[in-house]
């Protein structure tokens, strides 16, 4: 651990800025969105701009690495996006921040994908699974820390965005300054969501399912929380606690699915979230309020994972790169529907309408894996879980998917021998 953070303590701090930088800016937008008057229906297809952007990010950004080079693409995805949180600051109508979430979405995956190959060409085979530890402390850390700042006083409004232009400014120093040279680039091969479906089903219905389960709660829960009586600082504290209780259950649960068949743990977890979900429509005091979202979201956010471990338990190595990248086109694209869907649904059936979607999506995806149980056996050969973040964050991608290939190229090797 401490030879990976000596070696990539630049990088890794410049992970960190725009980790927080864009937690802070997510949650910030729905709570001063509500402040300035916006409805529900505004919300939520302001910030479905984000994912509709990032759809087209995940393809663009790999593509304008290998024609210009990485520190030109960051410089210029790192200046776009601090422009777009100045203008958030200097416009109040939804349109123009609309577009602004848009700009932000194409550009953040270009800037998670700069830093991941970076990290990646960086670290040495001995080195690589503390590279992922660090890595994947800073994806929940940091947003959880940007989301605890929109909690700070700001009595002229101006002072969280400037935050988030400060420390998107500041990511790009750590990596113009490194000593070492941009390594080589070039942009994975992309596998169709087709041919993916044919060879894991689950994966493709369930990663689609949940993360719009996943992105539904991320948005919505401070707005539903303002409505219920909350402030600000207490809106963000409660998707704060809702985040680290889905970190904490990161890794148990992917030790747990490691040593089991996947699809039982998809289906536990399933069930647990649509239980948790009518809970709330039972009981909708405050402390269950928090309560509550934080069992949800420990249940519907390590799912991805797990099936993205699914996916990978039935493929070759050589397929693994271009299927993460089909993974997170997927996540994307379910992302767009929770977004649109989840703040919408908060005022239906009597103020209950977020909690059964959410118990709806739960049940699905449990369904989902049972099917798939009955139909086929579990994976012969399994690899393991790859933790990953949520909304707000640098998504799973080329720094796991290639480690991953590598672990499984090892394994079979040793298979051989």
């Amino acid at each position: 651990m401490k030879q990976a953070l000596r070696e990539n303590w630049a990088l890794f701090l410049g992970m960190l800025m725009l980790m927080v930088a864009n937690g802070l800016l997510v949650t910030l937008l729905t709570i001063r969105g509500s402040d300035l008057g916006f409805s529900d229906f505004t919300i939520s297809v302001m910030q479905t701009c984000y994912p509709l952007g990032a759809l087209a990010g995940t393809i663009m950004a790999p593509r304008l690495v290998e024609k210009v080079g990485h520190i030109r693409v960051f410089s210029a995805l790192a200046s776009v996006v601090s422009v777009s949180a100045i203008i958030h600051l200097l416009t109040a109508d939804p349109y123009s921040w609309s577009a602004m979430r848009f700009l932000a979405g194409v550009c953040f995956p270009g800037l998670y994908v700069i830093t991941e190959s970076w990290l990646n060409a960086k670290s040495a085979n001995r080195i690589r699974a503390q590279v992922l530890s660090v890595y994947f402390v800073i994806q929940m850390a940091g947003p959880a820390l940007g989301t605890a700042i929109v909690g700070l006083p700001d009595p002229s409004g101006n002072l969280l965005f400037g935050i988030v232009s400060i420390l998107i400014s500041l990511a790009i120093v750590p990596l113009l300054l490194s000593a070492n040279k941009a390594p080589e680039f070039t942009a994975p091969e992309r596998m169709p969501v087709r041919k993916l479906y044919k060879i894991t089903p689950m994966a493709v219905l369930g990663i689609v399912l949940m993360s719009a389960g996943v992105s539904a709660w991320f948005i919505s829960l401070p707005l539903y929380a303002l409505q219920q009586g909350f402030s600000n600082a207490q809106a963000s504290g409660a998707l704060v606690v809702a985040m680290l209780a889905a970190a904490f259950v990161q890794y148990p649960l992917g030790w747990i699915s490691d040593n089991t068949d996947r699809r039982h743990v998809v289906i536990a977890l399933g069930v647990v979230s649509a239980l948790a979900a009518f809970w709330m429509v039972v009981d909708t005091t405050p402390s269950r309020i928090v309560m509550g979202f934080a069992v949800i979201a420990a249940s519907t956010l390590p799912v991805y994972s797990i099936l993205a471990a699914h996916a990978n338990d039935q493929l070759s190595p050589g397929q693994v790169v271009p299927a993460s990248g089909t993974m997170v086109f997927l996540l994307q694209l379910g992302q767009v529907f929770g977004m649109l869907l989840g703040p919408n649904t908060i005022a239906l059936m009597d103020g209950r309408g977020l909690q059964i979607m959410l118990a709806v999506i739960g049940v699905g995806v449990a369904l989902i894996a049972v099917a798939r149980r009955v139909r086929s056996a579990a994976a012969e050969d399994t690899g393991e879980v790859q933790a990953t973040g949520v909304i707000g964050m640098g998504q799973p991608g080329m720094l796991q998917a290639e480690a991953l290939a590598d672990e499984i190229s090892s394994a079979a090797a040793d298979k051989q021998d």
